[in-house]
C-alpha cells in the first residue's frame, strides 16, 4: 500500500496536500481498499465553507456509504468533476486523479493536529 510522506492524514482516513494556502483533499489508499469499488461521490458546492473534523461529503461503495470529514477549515474552491462522473478514479489513483475537493485554508494552524505518514501507518497497523 502507498502512503506518500508529503501528505498529512486524519484518523478518518482523509489525506491533505498543502499547496500554499490551499489544500487538496481525498481519501487514503487504505480507505478506498476497505470500502471496495466506489460508485458515487458527493461533494459540497464551490463556495461552501467547511470546518475541521465536520462532514463535507459522502463516498458510496458497493459495500457501504461513508462520510467524508474535512482535515482543515476553509472555503471549497474546486471539486473534482472527473471523480463525480467517474467515481472509480478514487480506487485507481486515490492520491492523484482521485482527489475530491480543494479548499482555501482559513486556519493554517489546524494542520498541526493532523497525522504524519508514520503516525497514520501506526494507527492502521501497517
Amino acid at each position: 500500500m502507498n502512503f506518500p510522506d508529503d501528505l498529512k492524514y486524519t484518523r478518518e482516513h482523509e489525506w491533505l496536500r498543502i499547496e500554499g494556502d490551499e489544500a487538496v483533499i481525498g481519501i487514503t489508499e487504505f480507505a478506498q481498499d476497505e470500502l471496495g469499488d466506489i460508485v458515487y461521490v458527493e461533494t459540497p458546492p464551490i463556495g461552501n465553507s467547511v470546518k475541521q473534523n465536520e462532514q463535507f461529503g459522502v463516498v458510496e461503495s458497493v459495500k457501504t456509504v461513508s462520510d467524508l470529514f474535512s482535515p482543515v477549515s476553509g472555503e471549497v474552491i474546486a471539486i473534482n468533476e472527473e471523480v463525480i462522473a467517474t467515481p472509480e478514479l478514487v480506487n485507481k489513483d486515490p492520491y492523484g486523479e482521485g482527489w475530491i475537493i480543494k479548499i482555501k485554508i482559513s486556519d493554517p494552524s489546524e494542520q498541526d493536529s493532523l497525522l504524519n505518514v508514520a503516525d497514520y501507518k501506526t494507527m492502521i497497523g501497517k
